[in-house]
Parts: C-alpha cells; sequence; structure tokens
C-alpha cells in the first residue's frame, strides 16, 4: 500500500499554486434549519476558478512538470471538473491538452473544457475506460498523464483546501467532504489531522456510488461495475490506492446519501444561501442536512463544484418549495 502524502508537498502545492487559484470563502450557512448542535459553514470551492476545487491539483501537477513534458502536452480523463481544470491551467502555462470524457457527459462541461482551448475525446461511460483510453493515447503522442485522483501532486493541490479551513474557522470541530475519487479528501484529511488530529473527517457518497464506504468498511480496495447516481462527478468505479491508504489513515467515516437528498440540498443551497451547486458538490451539505454525518458541532462542509447543468438546477428550484431538506 502506497504511503499517504506528507504534509510539507500540500504547502509547497500552495505556493505554487497561489499566482493562479483563489483562495475561496468560508461562508457561514444562513437559513438553513440544522441538526441539533450544528454550527454549520460552507467552503465554497464552487467559486473557485473553472467552478470547482479541480483547478488546485491540476495546476499544481502542470506547473511542476519539467520543460521537456510540457513540451509534448498533457492528457487527462474525467467526467468534467478535473478535465475542465487541465484545460485551464494547460492554457495559462502555455500546454497543449486533451480530456478524454464520457459519451454521456454533461455538454456544460464539455462546452467549457472545449473552450479553455483542450481537445475532447469521448470512451465508454466508466471511469475505466476513459483512463484506458487516456494511457493508449498517452503511448501514442507521448503526452504526460494527468490523473483526476491517484496522483501525489493533484492531492497535494486538493489539500490545500484544507490549509486554508483551518486558518478561516480555527475552532473547526468537524470537516465533511464528499468522495469521489478520493482526491479531495485525501488531501484535506492530511493537510487538517497531521495539524489537528482532533478534528473529525467524515466522508459522503451517493447511495448508487458508494465505493470508498465499502472499501473502508471491509479494509479492501472495492470496485463497483454499475455507478448509478445524479451526481455525475462522483461516478467513479474504484478509489485510487493512494487515495485509499489515506483515507484509512485519517479518515473517521464514510455515509452516504439518496439521489433525493442531493438535490434537495442543491435547491437549498440555492435558495438558502444563494449558491448555484451541482448535485457532486452539493454532496456534503447533503450529508449534513440529513443528520447523516452525526452530531458534528462546529461544522464545514466543502461545496466542491457549481457546474451544474442549467435545465437541472431549474427542475430542482422548480420544485424547491416542495424539496426543503435543510430549509426553512
Amino acid at each position: 500500500m502506497t504511503a499517504p502524502i506528507d504534509l510539507s508537498e500540500i504547502v509547497r502545492a500552495r505556493e505554487r499554486i497561489a499566482p493562479a487559484a483563489l483562495v475561496t470563502p468560508l461562508l457561514p450557512a444562513l437559513d438553513m434549519a440544522m441538526p441539533d448542535g450544528v454550527e454549520l459553514g460552507l467552503k465554497a470551492e464552487n467559486l473557485q476558478r473553472t467552478g470547482s476545487f479541480k483547478f488546485r491539483g491540476a495546476y499544481n501537477a502542470i506547473a511542476g512538470l519539467p520543460p521537456d513534458e510540457r513540451s509534448h502536452g498533457v492528457i487527462t480523463y474525467s467526467s468534467g471538473n478535473h478535465g475542465q481544470a487541465v484545460a485551464a491551467a494547460a492554457h495559462m502555462l502555455g500546454v497543449r491538452a486533451v480530456v478524454v470524457m464520457p459519451e454521456d457527459a454533461i455538454p456544460i462541461k464539455v462546452r467549457l473544457t472545449r473552450e479553455w482551448g483542450a481537445e475532447v475525446e469521448f470512451a465508454g461511460r466508466t471511469s475505466l475506460s476513459r483512463e484506458q483510453r487516456a494511457r493508449e493515447l498517452a503511448e501514442t503522442h507521448g503526452y504526460t498523464v494527468i490523473p483526476p485522483f491517484d496522483d501525489r501532486r493533484i492531492i497535494a493541490g486538493q489539500g490545500t483546501v484544507g490549509l486554508e479551513i483551518l486558518e478561516q474557522r480555527p475552532d473547526v470541530e468537524t470537516v465533511v467532504v464528499q468522495v469521489g475519487g478520493g482526491g479531495l479528501i485525501s488531501g484535506i484529511a492530511t493537510a487538517i489531522k497531521v495539524q489537528r488530529p482532533d478534528v473529525r473527517i467524515i466522508g459522503v457518497e451517493p447511495e448508487g456510488g458508494a465505493d470508498a464506504r465499502a472499501s473502508l468498511q471491509s479494509g479492501t480496495l472495492t470496485t463497483w461495475d454499475n455507478i448509478d447516481t445524479v451526481a455525475d462527478g462522483l461516478r467513479t468505479s474504484r478509489i485510487g490506492e493512494l487515495n485509499f491508504a489515506t483515507i484509512r489513515t485519517y479518515v473517521d467515516d464514510i455515509v452516504t446519501v439518496s439521489d433525493d437528498e442531493i438535490l434537495a440540498a442543491v435547491g437549498t443551497l440555492a435558495t438558502a444561501s444563494k449558491l448555484v451547486v451541482e448535485p457532486s458538490g452539493a454532496v456534503a451539505a447533503a450529508g449534513v442536512l440529513t443528520g447523516r454525518a452525526g452530531e458534528t458541532g462546529k461544522t464545514v462542509a466543502v461545496i466542491s463544484g457549481g457546474n451544474v447543468d442549467p435545465s437541472l438546477l431549474a427542475s430542482v428550484l422548480g420544485t424547491s418549495g416542495r424539496s426543503t431538506v435543510g430549509s426553512r
């Protein structure tokens, strides 16, 4: 099992991404009905460049490449947000980028990726099929692969979110993070637990894609072949080996929420906190609002992304009066 990353790698990542990445706000969760004993703050990574936390890891990875690797270009495989982040970071650094996306990718994520100048290819509907195609193209053309989550540089970049949380809310007791491939929770957990081992780290997954929860409970890295969730950014069949090692070391628990609860959280965040959040980005908040994350005290939920399909958001807002989980 690969060892978890070091705090020093996250600190160096923060220095590397500082010229480009934003320090996102930690906002109070106003006008939301909380479970008893919960005081919630929202780490608004939907306001990050490209609309998600993914920009941090992508920029850290590409900016750290030697000149000869940059000259050959980079490639990644992504359902959307990581691909867009790689496209943006590569554009800013003058590097060619290719992104392999699923055949059923959200159209707005495809368009935004292309607008940053990346070439887009489509391959299958699973994370494993996208990865296979990306590695084939890398072998053929000499591209450097920028993985979406199972990579020290990516995890270190995402871990800068954790450094900011501790600075913005030093008295935090619990941090709640969505889990897809595991890069975000791995980085945040490392940044926080090394400095504050008393802080609880709770992961949240969709019920239809709970491979990380199954892995943590069994102690064995588990693959789910069939992922079925509205949270398209969390449709990974298996978390990475490095991520799994980190989760086993630092994460206290992983819980699940339903698609209906995720969509209700999207509506609540829009109407109560005035935040535009995609389903994947609302999963951690859903874990808190439903009480699944437990009695969490002074809590921060990460809002990981805001690249929502406009038609989906309109549909959710159209029913928000009936979907009142966590709102008042």
